[in-house]
């Protein structure tokens, strides 16, 4: 029959010839067979991907690529995609990298302000002394913020609301956020 089936396309055709005996000798005939194959997913392919690891992985059997060429497009080792992808929580570091890597944050953005910050601060792989620098904030404040400790005062409130670019309107500023993250690496 045919040497080759596409297992990963959703149809395949298969063109091939046909030899068999007639009176002793050979005739050859020219054929045509279309075969529709169902996508073959492979062993451990997260169909539903709940953890980071999870969207890792799965993104890079969506491309056909092996852990140690991840572990070069995200800058890391071998070791390290394989932890992520087994249930290891990546360096926050490595966010942005990852998020470039994937094409999407694959975190939810919370809907209120100080969620949005923390959001913010994880997708753009930034410790608090990081985010102070760019915020104008102390670390400690953040740090009171984002773990819960204190809630922020209506002028901080608004002063991260300018930050987060909140005077564009609606979530524009999330698929900004994205598209920086993704020009930056």
């Amino acid at each position: 029959m045919c040497n080759y089936l596409n297992l990963l396309g959703s149809r395949s055709t298969c063109i091939g010839v046909l030899t068999f005996l007639y009176n002793s000798y050979t005739k050859r005939h020219s054929f045509s067979i279309k075969i529709t194959t169902e996508k073959q997913q492979l062993p451990g392919y997260p169909t539903n991907p709940i953890t980071i690891g999870d969207h890792i992985r799965k993104r890079r059997m969506d491309l056909g690529l092996l852990q140690r060429e991840v572990a070069e497009i995200v800058g890391v080792t071998e070791s390290s995609v394989w932890n992520w992808e087994h249930g290891t929580e990546p360096e926050l570091q490595y966010n942005p990298k990852i998020i470039n890597f994937l094409g999407y944050a694959p975190f939810d953005c919370p809907d209120d302000t100080v969620g949005r910050l923390a959001w913010y601060k994880r997708a753009m792989g930034m410790n608090l002394d990081r985010l102070g620098e760019v915020m104008g904030c102390d670390p400690e404040q953040l740090s009171d913020w984002l773990s819960g400790r204190h809630k922020p005062f209506r002028k901080s409130l608004e002063k991260i609301e300018r930050f987060l670019g909140r005077e564009i309107g609606g979530t524009e500023w999330l698929s900004c956020s994205i598209k920086l993250i993704v020009q930056n690496y």
